[in-house]
């Protein structure tokens, strides 16, 4: 039985790369003060459009603390999701590379539970719960507060090592571990290829993204009939969108991932127009 925080945070890292996770940072469980007029300028903006449940609970997206009694710690975890498998039809419709697989909630919950095992086996009885995309917490905020990765102007978390194609999740507990050093530097510098590219001018200033015009939201959230002034500009994209993720120079760096839940379903790469 290990006796002090960074013995605790070394197991626990080592153990999440062993089940798999590209990468695992920690932070202190606490408010989020810089987040806070952030997210409320963007709900104020109604950038989340018909994602009303983004109005809910905006004290706990921003307090851990508020999810989980006790809460010391946020245990941030990344799955890698990349693949350079492609659809054959370039004119079919065209399925964001996250949806390849199998649904990645049930992957990466296996996964935690896997993890929360370890912890309670090899450190001794933890209180938490699990997070993946599922309840009130701002994954991005805490990756780059652990440490894995910075927020590009597209608003998705990049990692100098890794590029953008990865799942974030979250253990919230009540273990006092070592924090990471939150990523500090933005490596975008003056590059505006996502903003350039984005059919549908949905990434209306660096790292503020207008959900009511972003492909994936009106292929996945939005309930009603496409509106007209997007109906030409959605690139044959019929369940999410890749296109600002695609041209990120930092997605070089993206590796195949090797999970075998995510390799693509029998039959969709293979759709037709």
């Amino acid at each position: 039985m290990y006796n002090n925080s960074a013995k605790y945070s070394k197991l626990i890292k080592d153990e999440a790369i062993r089940l798999g996770f590209l990468d695992c940072g920690i932070s202190k469980a606490e408010f989020l003060e810089e987040e806070a007029p952030r997210l409320e300028k963007w709900l104020n903006n109604n950038h989340h459009g018909e994602m009303k449940y983004m109005e809910n609970y905006f004290d706990k997206r921003l307090d851990p603390r508020l999810l989980v009694d006790g809460a010391k710690s946020v245990i941030s975890l990344s799955l890698n999701y990349y693949t350079e498998d492609k659809q054959v039809d370039p004119n079919a419709p065209k399925i964001s590379k996250y949806a390849y697989g199998q649904d990645y909630h049930t992957v990466i919950k296996d996964k935690l539970k896997e993890l929360i095992f370890f912890i309670e086996e090899n450190i001794g009885e933890v209180s938490g719960r699990a997070f993946v995309d599922s309840a009130p917490v701002l994954d991005r905020a805490w990756a780059k507060r652990s440490g894995i990765g910075w927020i590009g102007k597209n608003s998705n978390l990049i990692s100098k090592t890794d590029g953008s194609f990865f799942f974030l999740a979250e253990l919230i507990v009540d273990l006092e571990l070592n924090y990471d050093h939150p990523f500090e530097t933005d490596y975008c510098g003056t590059c505006t290829r996502c903003l350039d590219a984005c059919p549908t001018d949905a990434i209306v200033a660096p790292q503020v993204v207008d959900g009511t015009k972003c492909i994936s939201y009106l292929t996945i959230e939005l309930k009603n009939e496409i509106p007209n002034q997007f109906k030409d500009k959605m690139s044959n994209w019929m369940f999410g969108c890749d296109i600002c993720q695609d041209v990120c120079p930092w997605n070089r760096f993206s590796k195949v991932h090797s999970e075998d839940a995510f390799k693509p379903a029998n039959g969709l790469l293979d759709l037709t127009k």
